[in-house]
């Protein structure tokens, strides 16, 4: 069967100069891809591109006479009027878009003691981490539905956004939106665009811009920096794809040191909140939180085959 990223296809990745949005470009590139490189920092954006530019596709048989070309364009997410620019540049040169990422996020501190005070806080991370999202998708959509197939959509979510830790509210309401979101487009595509596939990729603990580890990095200098239990943007690449390739919607990554069966475990406490009448965010309740964890470690335990039947 013909894969997502195949050579001749074109992958459009927001906040590509770093990270985990550099760590899919890479691998793009390596199936012999075009890409259209979009971020905020036009000079990281440049090392990217000459980075990239020397990766040699695995295959060289489909691209001998359409050499993959990269394309980069300096905007920032939150602006609807710069996405226009870059579309009128960009279907110019192709009519369709075979792998659309939006990964675009950013993490912004509240100018007050406390966030409740502080509506801007609010405004400034919403624009880029969950309308940066939607207007990626209400200019680029229509290029990825013209694609002949296979194609997806993914877009970044976090484990905050489902798990919703105290201390960031509007990160993390950001980033439930974002999950809200990619499931309404998954249900809708399912039916109007069925060669499209549309994933929620929540990375875990991974060694990125927002934790220090900015620009076009390789894994052998990150590796030197990286805190132990973070995992490489390249590992959150590898599993992301796996899973974008067997069809997965739910791509929940683990890292070093949490595995699938305690983010499973931690979110099916979450959603307990609601359906056994818990308090909001019991998990960090002086009144629940010791049942809390030894539910949790119990559940993780049975999830990993060592439990009782």
């Amino acid at each position: 069967m013909a894969s997502v990223f195949r050579p001749g296809a074109l992958a459009l990745i927001t906040g590509s100069a770093s990270g985990v949005g550099f760590a899919f470009a890479q691998h793009c590139r390596l199936q012999g891809m075009h890409l259209a490189l979009l971020d905020n920092n036009g000079a990281l954006l440049e090392q990217a591109k000459a980075t990239l530019q020397s990766v040699k596709p695995a295959t060289t048989t489909s691209t001998t006479n359409n050499p993959p070309q990269t394309l980069t364009y300096e905007l920032d997410v939150s602006d609807l009027s710069a996405w226009s620019k870059v579309q009128a540049d960009l279907s110019s040169k192709f009519s369709t878009i075979d792998f659309l990422m939006l990964n675009a996020g950013t993490s912004v501190k509240p100018s007050t003691p406390t966030p409740w005070a502080d509506a801007m806080y609010f405004h400034k991370t919403l624009a880029t981490n969950f309308f940066g999202v939607v207007h990626g998708l209400t200019t680029f959509l229509a290029m990825v539905q013209k694609s002949p197939g296979p194609s997806a959509v993914v877009l970044t979510g976090s484990k905050q956004g489902i798990t919703n830790p105290p201390g960031n509210p509007a990160y993390n309401a950001s980033k439930a939106a974002v999950k809200s979101v990619a499931e309404q487009l998954a249900h809708d595509l399912r039916t109007a665009s069925p060669q499209v596939s549309v994933h929620l990729l929540v990375p875990g603990w991974t060694f990125t811009g927002l934790s220090g580890n900015r620009g076009p990095v390789s894994d052998e200098e990150a590796l030197s920096k990286k805190p132990r239990g973070a995992w490489l943007p390249s590992q959150v690449a590898e599993y992301g794809v796996e899973k974008i390739e067997k069809g997965v919607f739910y791509i929940i990554c683990p890292d070093a040191d949490v595995d699938e069966a305690l983010d499973q475990a931690r979110m099916a406490w979450a959603i307990g909140d609601i359906t056994e009448g818990r308090s909001a965010l019991s998990r960090w309740d002086e009144k629940y939180k010791d049942e809390a964890a030894a539910w949790i470690a119990e559940e993780a335990k049975k999830r990993r085959g060592g439990g009782k039947d």
